[in-house]
C-alpha cells in the first residue's frame, strides 16, 4: 500500500468512519484519484465531504473523489473474497507465461481476465482463458471487476 493511500485512509477513517477508501492512486498528470465506498452507497454529497477532508491535498494534486462504479477496483483480500464468482481483470507486476493460465501460447503476459474462483490470505486464483492461475497479492499491480 502506498504512503498516500495510508494517509488518506487514516484521514477518511477519522472524519467519515463508515467510508472505505478502495483505492488512492496518483496519475502521471498530477491527479490524485480516490475511489470510496459506503454501505449505503456513494452520493455526490459524500464525495464532497471526503473532498473537504482532503482539501489540503489540492495544493499538490488535482483531486478526484468518486464511487467505484461497475468496474470497481479490488485492492485488498477482503475485496477479492467479497467478489468470488465474479469476473475480474488482474494486471501483474511482471509478465507471467500465458501457459500458466492454460493458454497454448508461451508468450508472457501481464493481464489476466477470468472468474475469481479462490482467495487466500496470500493469493487469488483466477480461471482465465481456459486455465486456472494463482497470483500472489505481491505480484498484483492493479485489479478490478469486469462488467458481465
Amino acid at each position: 500500500m502506498s504512503a498516500v493511500q495510508s494517509e488518506i485512509e487514516q484521514r477518511v477513517a477519522t472524519g467519515e468512519p463508515d467510508v472505505e477508501v478502495l483505492l488512492a492512486e496518483t496519475l502521471p498528470n498530477g491527479t490524485l484519484r480516490v475511489f470510496i465506498d459506503h454501505p449505503d452507497g456513494v452520493t455526490l454529497t459524500l464525495c464532497e465531504r471526503v473532498t473537504a477532508l482532503l482539501s489540503d491535498l489540492r495544493e499538490r494534486y488535482t483531486l478526484e473523489v468518486s464511487s467505484p462504479g461497475a468496474e470497481r477496483p479490488l485492492t485488498k483480500p477482503s475485496h477479492f473474497r467479497r467478489f468470488v464468482g465474479r469476473r475480474a481483470r488482474v494486471r501483474t507486476v511482471r509478465a507471467r507465461p500465458a501457459a500458466a493460465a492454460g493458454a497454448s501460447s508461451q508468450r508472457p503476459v501481464r493481464s489476466f481476465t477470468g472468474e475469481l474462483v479462490g482467495v487466500t490470505d496470500s493469493e487469488i486464483t483466477l480461471a482465465a482463458d481456459g486455465g486456472v492461475i494463482a497470483i500472489p497479492y505481491s505480484e498484483i499491480r492493479r485489479s478490478n471487476l469486469v462488467e458481465e
